[in-house]
């Protein structure tokens, strides 16, 4: 898994669909590489996870030169009946504040520092 800082095993409370998302939310023109590092999946991993995203209607993409911009749906109802009624928009917001939080009391920016 080249570009993989740690694997990491056992469960975790974010699925890497939500990850994948979050990192596409905070640069709309990353690339799978820097979404893999980020996420610490492999580029293929991420590009089925995008490939599952934009199935269900949660993202579109388009090709801008040698780079893909991707466009999120923030209308978009999440999957699972536990949160009926929560959109991507607001899943997304969540992430957000916490990030925003914690880069303050770490004094990091969000992308450099360990999850």
């Amino acid at each position: 898994m080249d570009g993989v800082p740690e694997t990491h095993t056992g469960w975790t409370f974010l699925t890497s669909h939500a990850r994948v998302l979050a990192a596409i939310a905070e640069d709309q023109r990353t690339r799978i590489r820097d979404i893999a590092v980020r996420c610490r999946l492999t580029e293929r991993a991420v590009q089925k996870i995008i490939s599952d995203l934009e199935e269900d209607g949660y993202l579109t993409h388009t090709r801008e030169g040698r780079t893909n911009a991707y466009q999120i749906e923030p209308g978009t109802i999440l999957r699972h009946p536990a949160e009926a009624g929560m959109t991507v928009e607001a899943l997304l917001s969540a992430l957000a504040q916490h990030d925003a939080q914690r880069e303050r009391s770490t004094g990091a920016p969000t992308g450099e520092r360990d999850s």
